[in-house]
């Protein structure tokens, strides 16, 4: 008896300690800065939405998880909810503009906001991947 409490006091202790291991080293596991971060690729908005709508399975699998870099006109600034999100529209689709649309950090709302429609600007996120009507990118920020 006294042999087997040991043995699950010394299981209990061990599953405390990784826990608090786990805790400390994995989810409390600083988040990557995507302002500060450097563009892994640099696009014109064009050339993105091509190598998306072209092949989206290839591009996703080399772009998606990536920060990238986009130069392009913009179409329009949109507000819903707390967001931002400027669009480059590159498509008349069925149901309105396609293209690259650009979820900003919050600190860059009124930025965007001050943009003017066509003018040339680089906007640089974290590629979230392609929903068959727009290359979405989030966390991003205005390099111009």
């Amino acid at each position: 008896m006294n042999k087997w409490v040991k043995i699950i006091s010394a299981l209990i202790i061990l599953g405390i300690v990784g826990g608090v291991l786990g805790y400390y080293f994995i989810y409390n596991k600083p988040h990557m800065d995507y302002e500060k971060a450097e563009a892994e690729y640099r696009f014109t908005g064009e050339q993105l939405y091509s190598l998306y709508v072209n092949n989206s399975s290839e591009a996703s699998k080399k772009y998606n998880g990536s920060v990238l870099a986009v130069t392009g006109r913009i179409s329009a600034v949109e507000n819903p909810d707390s967001l931002t999100i400027i669009v480059f529209a590159l498509n008349e689709g069925m149901f309105g503009d396609e293209g690259i649309r650009f979820t900003m950090l919050e600190h860059y709302r009124e930025q965007a906001n001050a943009l003017d429609k066509d003018e040339l600007v680089t906007i640089k996120g974290f590629c979230a991947g392609y929903n068959d009507t727009d290359v979405i990118l989030e966390k991003c920020s205005i390099i111009k």
